[in-house]
Order: C-alpha cells, then structure tokens, then sequence
C-alpha cells in the first residue's frame, strides 16, 4: 500500500479486503505502506506512482519473484503520462490489475497482455429503501478535484422546481478550498447538506435511504461505491468517464458529460418525473450485482495469484 495511504482511502479498503481473500485462501500477508525489505513470495503494489520505490526495490532485491502492480484511476488517467516512475512500475510488473476492463485500452499495446481485470466487490446486506419525504441524491467521496465533487450541488439550481431534492454530500474535505465551497453551497442553497466524513456503515445507510447515487468523477480507476450502490440496488448517474463506463456498461442509459451540470439536472428531473426510466436505471445496477460480489473478487485474485505461481 503506498505511503500516506489515507485510512478511508480507496487503497486502504482494497488493500484490506484483498489481505482478507488471500488470507483465507490460505496465504499469510503483511501490509506495509512501503516495502520493508521483509522475505516475501510476492509484492502486490496498489497505486503505480506512489509505489514506484517498493517495485523498484522489490525488482532489483527479489528478481523473478512475482510483482503485482494494481492501477488506480490517476494512474491510469493521469501518471503513466506524465510519471516515469509510474511507466517503469508498470514495465516492471509481472501482472498488473485494473479494475474494469476499460481500463486495459489506457495502456500501452505491449502492457495489456499481462493486464488482468477484478471488480471490487462489497459484502452490504443493506437494500434499497428510499426516503419517502423527499427525493434524496448522495454524492459519497472525499472532496477533491479528481472527484468533481459539487456537480450535483451545482445541478440544483437547474431544477427550482424541484423542492422535495435534497443533495447529501458525505465525505471530508481534502482542502480548506474544498471545505469553503461546500459551506458556500449549503448557504446557497438548503437543498444541499454536507455532513463531511462518516464511518463506512453509516455511508452506506445514507445510500440504501436514498434514490440515487452521483458518481461525478473526472477520472476513476472503478469505483467501489458504485460497486456498493449496485448490490444495494440504488441507481447511478454517472458521468460519462472511462472507468465509470467500464463499471456499469457502455449502454447504461445513467450517463451525462463531464463537468455539465445541466445534463445532470435533465437526467435526475427524468429520474423524479419518469417511473419507467428511473426503473430500468434500478434494473441495469441489479443485473451487475454478481460482478461486485466478494466471490468474485476473491475467486479473481485467487486465479491471478495462482497464475503468477506463489505458494501458500
């Protein structure tokens, strides 16, 4: 797990849901923010970039022994074009592992042979039982630019009509810029209500207690909560990026342009006003509910694991 890892971050999830599946199929794990150097069989790296130094350290100290890079969405989107670092953990890696399978076509010809996929998965036994006294949109992350986090804040002034809209925003401020506006928005407009970080489960039952969910990202390597959204049963707007298309289907019908809130406004005015639509968005999340079940991820890492050779 790279350095800094934050103890809500994507990477800290996978990486403890990932040491939980191995350890269960019978291998012994550690996780360290960096390599420490300790007799290992094989290095599973979660972020190309900010592991750079343990794959390299891995490489020249443990030569042949299998390497696992996992790509996270500003790897993919962001730092093999821009990080050397981030190119040479990649050419390094015995496997790597994206977490949709768009995100094979963001690497280079050569790298997309030893590319495998495995969705996240999440292990919520919560259904979907939505608010009965208002139309309730959840937009779940941490504040940060990657996440274009105010989208649906934004959409709310194109839909006045609209009353019975809350917008809650659940998750911390990366910034003080970041906290600023969504204060500024919360005065604009009591429609919108920020309740900053939450522990996981307390997430979650916000999500099962709401109509939809906004995944407003500019760049995601396959987000967990649409993961979490999908065995909940709670349907998704999306912003039409790679690693969201990657995760509910090029054909969901749940999709708007980037940074365009007047797009998103349309489609969440669509979901209040047409049952049908707002229905078969429900339908499409469900179908994918046996892609984001722990058995599958479990099962996914096991075949990559045996296919690398480790031993347990």
């Amino acid at each position: 797990m790279p350095q800094g890892t934050a103890q809500r971050s994507g990477n800290h999830h996978t990486a403890q849901r990932w040491a939980k599946f191995l350890r269960q199929s019978g291998h012994r794990v550690r996780i360290e923010e960096l390599w420490s150097g300790a007799a290992v069989d094989a290095l599973i790296a979660l972020h190309a970039r900010k592991s750079a130094a343990s794959v390299e350290r891995f490489h020249h100290e443990c030569p042949g022994q299998p390497l696992i890079v996992a790509l996270t969405g500003t790897d993919l989107y962001r730092d093999i074009d821009e990080s050397p670092e981030a190119r040479r953990a990649l050419e390094l890696a015995t496997r790597l592992v994206v977490l949709q399978p768009k995100g094979r076509t963001h690497l280079e010809r050569p790298l997309r042979a030893k590319a495998r996929v495995i969705f996240q998965s999440a292990d919520t036994r919560l259904t979907h039982r939505p608010l009965a006294d208002r139309f309730r949109i959840v937009v779940v992350g941490n504040l940060r630019d990657e996440k274009d986090p105010f989208r649906a804040a934004a959409a709310l002034a194109h839909l006045r009509s609209h009353a019975q809209i809350e917008v809650l925003q659940v998750g911390g401020a990366l910034s003080p810029e970041m906290e600023d506006k969504a204060i500024d928005f919360m005065r604009n407009d009591p429609r919108y209500r920020w309740v900053s970080s939450k522990p996981h489960g307390e997430a979650l039952r916000f999500m099962a207690e709401s109509h939809l969910l906004v995944v407003s990202s500019v760049m995601e390597g396959g987000a967990n909560v649409i993961c979490e959204a999908s065995r909940i049963g709670l349907p998704v707007l999306a912003s039409r990026v790679s690693g969201n298309l990657g995760m509910l289907g090029s054909d969901y019908a749940g999709y708007y342009p980037l940074f365009n809130e007047r797009r998103l406004a349309r489609l969440i005015d669509r979901a209040i006003s047409d049952k049908r639509f707002y229905a078969g968005l429900k339908r499409s999340v469900m179908a994918r509910r046996s892609l984001f079940a722990p058995s599958a991820e479990r099962a996914s890492l096991d075949a990559l694991m045996k296919e690398v050779g480790t031993r347990r």
